[in-house]
């Protein structure tokens, strides 16, 4: 049992459980103002505990949304979008009446082509639809624990190539230009927690190493389908500046887009991660 399964007590923020095995919203805690170590240690534990935490009422500056992450390691660029004008490390999330599209309709683990796939994203949004517009959180490990052991004995040791182009060419038919293509652990152990986890997901895992297209198939689309288990999972429904913060390590997530035309808007910034290991 890992010392980050059950509750615990903060000195900070008050931690509310979304479910008994993953989420959880913290009351209490000004995100808007400089915090102290302590406050910085509470928030790592709590984001290894619970796997995504959620904040209200957080009307945060792009330099304190910058000054979050960096509470928890080196920020990341986006390996295909730009970040907004003087911040490159801030990735604008909008959505209205004009768009084609909005950014992680399909079940997803950010940037994980990347070769060393992010620690973990904190969107912010200041805008959203009266009603609609939630983002949706399944856990990696709740998903990997339901497997038979016989599956996780299958599993343990195969890896994934996970590739970023037919994505972002789907996108901006940008054909010429290249994306990050990386292989990965199809069962990765979590750095912190040591919890094992699954990391495949639909939007960028290709094929399974060492196995024929049919079978390779057969595998991913099992464990697409299995990760999309309701009671994995969690959603999370917006107000005007609201804050959720996950662990991409262990989670994965899906923006519904149920609100067109109405505007959800906000931004994202991404914590830099390392190299996945069995």
């Amino acid at each position: 049992m890992s010392e980050f399964d059950g509750d615990k007590t903060y000195q900070h923020f008050t931690a509310n459980r979304v479910t008994p095995y993953m989420g959880a919203e913290l009351d209490g805690i000004d995100l808007t103002r400089p915090l102290s170590p302590s406050q910085a240690d509470e928030l790592r534990d709590a984001l290894a505990r619970f796997q995504v935490i959620f904040f209200r009422d957080q009307e945060i500056s792009h330099d304190a949304h910058k000054d979050l992450g960096r509470l928890f390691g080196p920020l990341a660029i986006h390996s295909a979008v730009a970040g907004i004008d003087g911040h490159p490390e801030i990735v604008a999330i909008h959505a209205d009446a004009d768009s084609k599209y909005v950014a992680g309709e399909s079940w997803h683990s950010d940037l994980s082509a990347d070769e060393e796939p992010p620690l973990g994203s904190i969107l912010y949004l200041h805008t959203v639809p009266e009603t609609g517009g939630d983002t949706m959180f399944s856990s990696m490990y709740k998903a990997y624990d339901a497997l038979s052991e016989r599956m996780k004995t299958y599993l343990e040791g195969l890896e994934a190539v996970h590739d970023a182009n037919p994505v972002y060419h789907a996108l901006f038919k940008d054909y010429d230009k290249r994306y990050p293509v990386a292989t990965h652990p199809v069962i990765r152990r979590h750095p912190v927690t040591g919890k094992k986890c699954i990391f495949v997901n639909s939007s960028y895992t290709t094929h399974i190493e060492g196995l024929s297209d049919e079978e390779s198939k057969a595998v991913l689309n099992f464990l697409f389908d299995h990760v999309k288990n309701p009671n994995f999972q969690i959603r999370f429904r917006w107000k005007p500046h609201s804050i959720a913060f996950w662990d991409n390590r262990a989670v994965q997530h899906l923006a519904v887009w149920d609100y067109f035309p109405e505007v959800r808007s906000g931004f994202r910034v991404t914590i830099a991660g390392d190299k996945p290991v069995s």
